[in-house]
């Protein structure tokens, strides 16, 4: 099958891609969007996987009542909704968080990749494996831990807690971003925030947030 020849501009964002990845994208459909862009319904039907060239995506869920969580944040070089390949409804919605451009892999063109690079293939069990894990993971905190807890995990798991001397800073994060991560308000989430800034274990900015010290286990 003929597809269209990327531009010059995704041509270099395809070259940044591992080379199974890069091979991947060169079989799929190029397309920009716009910040704050749905790509994907939960709930619809698709049979695409996405590989993100550029830009950074978020995968969640809203109820009946606009509350949202937030299941992960895919950044460029990976790729998502490969849920469909059990035949199933998306499982979550994904939305752009900045101008993000993908390529957009049918059905058809993943199973020519697959045969022509079976090691995607383990590659790609492996990836819904880990993301399966996380869902997992994510669940039992949910049940599990209070909001603090949920908070706590949330930040440390990132980049991993700081160090004496060895601050980690969070960028392009907000208190929204946590509270629809943890599955609380953002009231709660920025008095938590504000105690912890009081107590020296963290440092707030604009769309920014450092570690200083390791995180008590409980507050």
């Amino acid at each position: 099958m003929n597809m269209p020849s990327p531009t010059a501009a995704h041509e270099r964002l395809v070259a940044a891609l591992n080379p199974s990845l890069r091979a991947l994208a060169l079989r799929g459909t190029f397309r920009n969007y716009r910040k704050n862009s749905v790509i994907i319904n939960e709930g619809e039907v698709g049979e695409s996987l996405f590989v993100l060239l550029q830009g950074r995506v978020k995968v969640y869920s809203t109820d009946a009542d606009g509350r949202e969580i937030t299941y992960n944040v895919v950044e460029q070089g990976d790729y998502f909704a490969e849920m469909w390949l059990d035949g199933g409804p998306r499982s979550a919605s994904v939305m752009t968080l900045e101008p993000s451009v993908c390529a957009v892999v049918g059905r058809t063109a993943l199973r020519d990749h697959l045969a022509a690079e079976p090691e995607f293939a383990l590659e790609l069990v492996s990836q819904v494996i880990r993301r399966a894990r996380a869902a997992t993971e994510t669940a039992r905190n949910m049940a599990l831990l209070d909001v603090y807890g949920r908070v706590v995990i949330t930040l440390e798991g990132q980049k991993g807690p700081a160090a004496p001397g060895a601050p980690v800073t969070l960028t392009q994060i907000t208190h929204q971003n946590i509270a629809n991560r943890v599955g609380a308000s953002r009231e709660m989430v920025s008095r938590l925030l504000k105690d912890l800034e009081k107590g020296g274990y963290i440092e707030l900015g604009v769309k920014r947030l450092t570690l200083l010290k390791k995180l008590p286990a409980r507050w």
